[in-house]
Formats: structure tokens, C-alpha cells, sequence
């Protein structure tokens, strides 16, 4: 028997890094899971293996920041698998450009859109259900660029993801008493494809050293299913080693810059 039998989850961001292992981890302990993404080859690729190893899983292709595909995804879910008892908000775009000087407004929305107008929009979908049954749990990955917001993750980013923590603290104190557990967890650096949007891509060995995609598949396991009664509010799970980043945050300062305002650019003198 495992602790999450009967339990239906939504993951976003399914097809890799946090969400493939989150979605995986929750499949063990007996919930069937929708793996949702973009890519429906690796969906489905994930799907299978979660089969084969003795779980329940479906792939389902939806753009989250999209009202209309998110309110589709959602009843599709509850007319074949049942109400969302677990909804795991894990979807996440980085911004090439990190300077609030340089970036534009369209690749700023577009980072909202995914990191926090999604998590809205999938909030509202299944909060419904949740409310009338009084339990649900609603877990959405941050960063501790909310805490710390810096050049390394970059401005829309850092600020997104701040966004998203003080909308699950407005969950919360709203709607605790009602049954909604809503959990935040704030990872450190995490060796997830979004490290390829920096404007220095961090080298295998640095990657080795961060959080992985699997420790953050844990703690998402131990929110889950932990007791109804219980809550894990807010979680941080950070890299033992801190590694210096300062020559990263110089590099990071002129991604996107003009090339004539770029320092010991020919242009420059």
C-alpha cells in the first residue's frame, strides 16, 4: 500500500529535471499522476517507464500560461481520473537576459507568464474541488532567488519566483482551514536544464556539487505525504557548498547589454 493510493497529481513540467523526478516519486507511493509538459514524446516516454516499474501515469501536452488550455486540462482530468487531490506547480523559464537594463518586455511576460501566472491559473482550476472536499494539496517549487534575487537567475526571474512565494503564503492564510495545504520549497542552485540559460552555463563539476533534480523529488515526496493534519509551510533545500559566483554575476551584468557598452569591447574605446 503506499501512502498517496487513489490520489490523483498533477505535475508540470513534467519531462525533465524537478518534475520528471517529483512525478516518479509520487507514482511510487500509489497516486496517478498527469505528466504535463510541451513535448509529448517525452511525456509519454516518462509515462511508460512509470508503468513499467509498477505505477500510474498519463501524459497530457497543455501551455499553462493559457487560461482556456489549463480550465481544459483540468476537466479532462477530472472527467477520466477524478478530482486533483495533488497539484505540484513545477514548470519553470529563465530569461537569457538577467539585467533589468537590458531585457525586454516580451521575454520579461514570458517569464511571468510560465513561473507565475501559470501557478495562478492552475491554482483557481483546481481550488474548487479542493475547497468542496476540504483537502488538497498544492505544492509549488520557488527558488531562493525570492530571497536572494541576484544576476545569476536575473531580474524577471527572481522576481517571479518572489511572486509565486507570497501568492502560496496568500493560499495559505486564506484557505488553511478549509483543507488546502499549500507548500512552497525554495531550492538553491539545482542542476535542472535551466542552468543553460545562464550567461555562463555552470561546468559538470559544478553541477555536481548542486541540489539535483532527485533531491528535490524527495522533498516534494515528504510534503505529499506527510498526514493531512500535517503541513510543511515552507521548505528550503540549498547545496551544502556555496560556491563563489562573483566572476558569473560580472558576466551575467552584460548578457544582452549593447556591444558598445560592454566593457573591453573594441567599440568601448
Amino acid at each position: 500500500m503506499g501512502a498517496l493510493d487513489g490520489k490523483v497529481a498533477i505535475v508540470t513540467g513534467a519531462g525533465s529535471g524537478i518534475g520528471r523526478e517529483s512525478a516518479t516519486q509520487l507514482a511510487s507511493e500509489g497516486a496517478t499522476v498527469v505528466l504535463v509538459g510541451r513535448r509529448p514524446g517525452i511525456l509519454e516516454l516518462l509515462a511508460e517507464k512509470i508503468k513499467r516499474a509498477g505505477g500510474d501515469a498519463v501524459a497530457r501536452t497543455a501551455h499553462i500560461e493559457s487560461k482556456a488550455e489549463v480550465d481544459d486540462l483540468v476537466a479532462w482530468v477530472k472527467a477520466n481520473l477524478g478530482p486533483v487531490d495533488i497539484l505540484v506547480n513545477n514548470a519553470g523559464s529563465a530569461s537569457k537576459v538577467l539585467n533589468v537594463r537590458w531585457i525586454s518586455q516580451e521575454e520579461w511576460q514570458q517569464v511571468m507568464d510560465v513561473n507565475l501566472n501559470a501557478v495562478y491559473l492552475l491554482t483557481q482550476a483546481v481550488l474548487p474541488d479542493m475547497l468542496e472536499r476540504r483537502t488538497g494539496t498544492i505544492i509549488t517549487i520557488s527558488s531562493l532567488a525570492a530571497v536572494n534575487p541576484n544576476l545569476l537567475g536575473g531580474a524577471a526571474y527572481g522576481a517571479a519566483k518572489a511572486g509565486v512565494r507570497n501568492f502560496m503564503t496568500y493560499l495559505h492564510n486564506t484557505f488553511r482551514n478549509d483543507g488546502l495545504r499549500a507548500i512552497t520549497i525554495l531550492p538553491g542552485e539545482t542542476s535542472t536544464p535551466i542552468m543553460d540559460n545562464r550567461a555562463r552555463p555552470p561546468r559538470d563539476d559544478e553541477r555536481a556539487a548542486m541540489v539535483q533534480p532527485e533531491d528535490i523529488g524527495r522533498a516534494v515526496h515528504l510534503v505529499a505525504t506527510l498526514p493531512q493534519r500535517t503541513v510543511i509551510q515552507e521548505l528550503i533545500i540549498a547545496p551544502t557548498f556555496q560556491r563563489d559566483v562573483s566572476g558569473d554575476l560580472e558576466i551575467s551584468r552584460w548578457a544582452g547589454a549593447p556591444e558598445s557598452l560592454v566593457p573591453g569591447n573594441p567599440a568601448d574605446s
